[in-house]
Order: structure tokens, then C-alpha cells, then sequence
């Protein structure tokens, strides 16, 4: 579980990292602008956890696209994940609401 964690933070890091490098290299057209979502939007399991899952879960709330994007490399396949979001969000219902996943709490 850790590894994911972890796994998950360094995708965070290079994310904000090419999006940082990209200001010196890419016009303002074709910057890409990665938020955090609110602390208010986490899942109550996560209001009390450790500075980094606050963060990865908020990461995956604001850019669901971005985790979307990768796979998982945890084995978190066996139980039906197919992305990295996965381990974050079960569902986002129609009404916007967020089921979410405790996958990526432990």
C-alpha cells in the first residue's frame, strides 16, 4: 500500500514538475495548469490521514484526466482497477457527487 502511495506522489512530483518546466518552453496557449481540490471535497477517512494522502486525494479529485491516464501498478488490477484513479475514485455519480476509494488511504 505504501508503494502505491508513493508511486502515486511521484507522478504527482513530475506532473507539477512539467508543468513548472513547461512555463520556460511552452506559450501561455499550450500550458497546462494542474489544481488541488479543497480540502472541504475529502472524503471524511481522509480529513485525519497524513499531509501527502490529503494530497494525492485532492490531486485526484481536481485532475481526474490525469490519473485517469496511468495504470496501476500496485496489483490493485485484481480487484477491477484500471487506472490510477481508480485507487482515489470509485464513481463520480451524475449529480457530480464523488464516491470515493480508500484503496490509496492504507
Amino acid at each position: 500500500m505504501k508503494t502505491h502511495l508513493i508511486f502515486s506522489l511521484v507522478l504527482l512530483l513530475l506532473a507539477i514538475g512539467v508543468a513548472a518546466c513547461g512555463n520556460a518552453i511552452a506559450s501561455p496557449e499550450s500550458q497546462v495548469e494542474l489544481k488541488l481540490a479543497p480540502e472541504s471535497e475529502l472524503p471524511e477517512f481522509v480529513s485525519q490521514a497524513a499531509p501527502q494522502v490529503k494530497e494525492a486525494y485532492r490531486f485526484a479529485i481536481a485532475n481526474p484526466e490525469v490519473l485517469s491516464a496511468f495504470p496501476c501498478y500496485c496489483g490493485c488490477n485484481a480487484v477491477g482497477h484500471q487506472n490510477n484513479l481508480q485507487c482515489y475514485i470509485k464513481e463520480v455519480q451524475t449529480d457530480g457527487s464523488i464516491e470515493f476509494e480508500n484503496h490509496a488511504f492504507g
